[in-house]
């Protein structure tokens, strides 16, 4: 386990103080956690990657009951996280004490029978330039741009759900970029790319002058005017929200947030929520005012997780709380069919209904979050509700996104199926063979898109 540096400076308000916590508190924090549930965790961490930092660990955890602690279970290591075989054999070399190598080899294997690249990101998502793979980049959308700077591919802490998990491990295939040259080169023939997503991992682990690195060219190279907004993906508001008000950069951050702003470009600061509870620190607020204050735009997002937010009453009070600070809700996301799914997963027919009964209970203004979506190979697929058509029960769905632009908005039908947590487990409804798209979409897996 590892923690994150607190950097104080004279940027943060001074009624705010940098937190520190000794690795002597840290360890009397998780000597409450039962002896078997310590030896859960260190085996499952061998296979996915663990890390927290001081800040989550004292502030946003309850450790007076951390087992029902819905910031524990986004974050520590639970069995169940692996299936039953996976957990037998790597707990098996764990308790022999088996040599490093032997266990590492076991966690490779693992790992790849876990979807470490689900919805075409490999095979369908890395564009190329003169013939030339840009492994640092993805390009799923026409108009959006992935892009994945090198000193941004690790997190102030690692949530367990996460579908960036094989960017953590030490995998040789990881997307990573360590300058903008090739972005810029490839945007400059792509006028039809309007944003650009800078992901990770999270870019906030990066101090201001690297960031500002591979940004400011964005702003100042010919031949991209296109583009016209900037997101950022990020957990930092919660997870260390002292990088928007605490860290000695934290003001050279926020002229970087004003320059993008300032030079015309939409800044769009993607925030991943899970939880009302990572929202209660004041901290947080200040960070969102602050942010608000350069322009930038926050919106929010996250995947409905079993055992952490699965309940309609926790994300209708999640997006009260956001929109009373001005973020704007985004997204509710399916938990992806990688990694840790089997613990986290949720059928698609209760999330709907977790979507439906949030929303009902919210103003109009926090119904700007679109979903129940799964992002899967073909694109986002929406799903609108559960009818009944033709004497049969289906689903109702539609893409928010598609690899091809025609197929968007487009509503379509599978057949009910109670159990189905992921759209491959759909079919066609009404007896029909295939899905409108499939036929196109299975010609762009064979030629690589």
């Amino acid at each position: 386990m590892t923690s994150s540096r607190v950097r104080p400076g004279p940027a943060g308000p001074a009624r705010f103080k940098a937190y520190r916590f000794s690795q002597a508190s840290r360890l009397e924090l998780l000597a409450k956690l039962p002896a078997e549930l310590r030896f859960e965790m260190e085996v499952v961490s061998h296979i996915l990657p663990f890390r927290i930092n001081d800040f989550v660990l004292n502030e946003l955890i309850d450790w007076a009951d951390p087992s029902a602690d819905p910031l524990f279970r986004l974050l520590f290591p639970h069995r169940d996280m692996l299936s039953p075989e996976h957990y037998d054999a790597m707990s098996g070399l764990v308790r022999l004490g088996a040599p490093p190598a032997e266990i590492q080899a076991l966690a490779r294997k693992i790992r790849d029978d876990l979807n470490p690249h689900p919805a075409g990101q490999q095979t369908l998502n890395v564009p190329s330039l003169d013939g030339d793979a840009l492994p640092g980049m993805q390009h799923k959308y026409a108009d959006t741009v992935l892009f994945f700077p090198s000193a941004g591919q690790t997190c102030h802490s690692y949530c367990a759900f996460c579908f960036r998990w094989p960017q953590f491990v030490g995998a040789e295939d990881r997307f990573s970029a360590s300058d903008s040259t090739a972005l810029r080169a490839y945007l400059r023939a792509h006028p039809e790319v309007s944003d650009v997503l800078v992901t990770g991992g999270d870019p906030m682990v990066m101090r201001t002058h690297r960031l500002a690195g591979y940004l400011d060219p964005l702003l100042s190279d010919p031949g991209l005017e296109h583009v016209r907004t900037i997101r950022i993906g990020t957990k930092a508001l919660t997870f260390w929200p002292h990088r928007f008000v605490l860290d000695d950069d934290a003001d050279e951050l926020l002229a970087l947030f004003r320059r993008i702003v300032d030079g015309g470009r939409h800044l769009a600061v993607m925030a991943h929520l899970d939880h009302w509870r990572e929202m209660e620190n004041p901290l947080f607020t200040e960070a969102v005012r602050r942010i608000r204050e350069t322009g930038a735009v926050i919106r929010s997002q996250a995947p409905v997780l079993a055992h952490v937010n699965d309940d309609p009453r926790v994300w209708s009070r999640m997006w009260k709380r956001q929109v009373a600070l001005g973020i704007v809700p985004y997204y509710m996301f399916v938990e992806r069919d990688t990694g840790a799914r089997n613990h986290f997963e949720v059928p698609l027919v209760r999330t709907w209904r977790i979507y439906a009964d949030a929303v009902s209970a919210v103003s109009g203004l926090a119904r700007t979050a679109r979903g129940p979506s799964m992002s899967c190979g073909p694109g986002k697929v929406e799903i609108q509700g559960v009818a009944e058509a033709h004497g049969e029960r289906v689903f109702v769905l539609r893409f928010i996104q598609a690899r091809n632009p025609r197929w968007t908005q487009q509503p379509f039908f599978a057949a009910y199926d109670p159990d189905a947590t992921w759209f491959d487990a759909l079919r066609p409804a009404f007896g029909e063979r295939e899905f409108f798209f499939s036929r196109e979409y299975a010609a762009m897996t064979k030629t690589g898109g």
